[in-house]
């Protein structure tokens, strides 16, 4: 399916989402801003855009693989969702795990977004449920391997 998803920007330095390769799941998110992350700690990272997502979808901030791997920064509330209604700026909650300063610079790539469909759901109340070959195993209850 493939879907319109209008991109406003709040600020002279924002860019437009783009996918590096063709077929990619997700569009990078670039930071309007400078700042350093020290270790352990979060920023909220402007990004200067505002979406306007179509009625039944989703976006989901994902961290970056190549940050995470070089310099343990991820995405702290990942993913991060943002509803079809929402319309304020986009922002990205970072965290750095390393033990090194991190600074975000301007026009850097920080996450990626990606838009997804989302299921409309009835939740019903209920006494009973059927079995099912799982049951209430639950955190670890498939084994170790």
């Amino acid at each position: 399916m493939e879907y319109n998803v209008k991109v406003k920007y709040t600020h002279p330095d924002a860019r437009l989402p783009y996918q590096a390769n063709k077929g990619d799941a997700g569009f990078d998110l670039f930071s309007i801003e400078e700042t350093t992350i020290k270790p352990g700690e979060t920023a909220l990272i402007s990004t200067g855009i505002m979406l306007e997502l179509p009625n039944g979808t989703e976006a989901q901030v994902r961290p970056r693989s190549g940050l995470a791997i070089k310099h343990s920064v991820t995405v702290l509330n990942s993913p991060g969702t943002i509803d079809e209604g929402y319309r304020g700026e986009v922002k990205v909650i970072l965290i750095n795990h390393g033990k090194q300063d991190f600074k975000v610079e301007k026009h850097m790539r920080i996450a990626q977004m990606v838009v997804a469909s989302v299921a409309n759901v009835n939740l019903v109340q209920a006494y009973e449920l059927t079995n099912s070959e799982r049951g209430e195993g639950g955190f670890g209850s498939s084994g170790t391997d």
